[in-house]
């Protein structure tokens, strides 16, 4: 494995590793938080990621809001199967911004913006515009940040969702009976989830279920499939509504 950049910060180490084919964004030396296949880095390598992006079988989004980059694996893949969608990320670290763009060919373009800011404080502030999709995927060294499962977040992510939007969380299967499940029960008329072998407990949440023969849910499934380098349909058995 060879090493091509390392950094610190005020929140730590910030390493960027290539094995070959693949590179890798850590933020520890036991830590892994990102990779991409050089060869194609709009193919998300990681089955968190790839459930993320379920959402798109259901929805075909104009602008996405997303909490956390790390290498930026799932904005790429967004900004490959979703030519046209305006996406806004709110990431905390600017050395993690530096590298996704410089290591992890995360697009340069005028279709996404980046902020480096606390996502605590982005929701905070005055709601300057609303979104079809936001996915949160707010991690550390050390886990989930406490935020991502916090009332205040999760509340001013939910304002900022227009009325047929999708909330994608990623969390840990051990917060399957936090608090965060109460408050989403309260706001969305629809909540499923589904799991990783890794241990990764992706949330959606929506008020608008649409209504997609199996025809078209097959169709889209296979033409999201072949932007993203793998199989939507095999990987949408993991979703499954949440019981009340």
């Amino acid at each position: 494995m060879k090493e091509l950049a390392r950094s610190q910060d005020p929140f730590g180490t910030v390493l960027v590793t290539d094995d070959g084919n693949r590179r890798y964004l850590s933020f520890g030396e036991e830590d892994e938080q990102s990779c991409i296949l050089k060869s194609q880095p709009s193919h998300p390598q990681y089955a968190f990621v790839r459930v993320m992006l379920l959402v798109l079988i259901y929805i075909e989004p104009k602008r996405a809001l997303s909490f956390g980059l790390g290498a930026g694996s799932l904005n790429t893949a967004l900004a490959g199967a979703c030519p046209s969608l305006k996406q806004q990320i709110v990431e905390i670290r600017q050395r993690v911004a530096d590298y996704a763009h410089r290591y992890f060919y995360l697009p340069k373009s005028d279709s996404i913006d980046l902020i480096v800011a606390d996502a605590a404080d982005f929701v905070e502030e005055p709601i300057a515009q609303r979104f079809d999709l936001i996915f949160s995927d707010l991690y550390t060294a050390q886990g989930l940040c406490d935020i991502q499962i916090d009332d205040r977040f999760l509340q001013g992510c939910i304002e900022r969702l227009r009325p047929k939007g999708w909330l994608v969380l990623n969390c840990w299967r051990e917060h399957r009976a936090d608090q965060v499940l109460d408050l989403l029960s309260k706001q969305f008329d629809y909540l499923f989830s589904a799991t990783t072998q890794d241990g990764n407990w992706i949330l959606f949440a929506t008020n608008h279920m649409p209504d997609i023969s199996q025809a078209d849910y097959k169709r889209r499934a296979k033409e999201l499939s072949e932007r993203l380098g793998y199989s939507l349909l095999a990987l949408s058995k993991r979703l499954k509504p949440v019981e009340r």
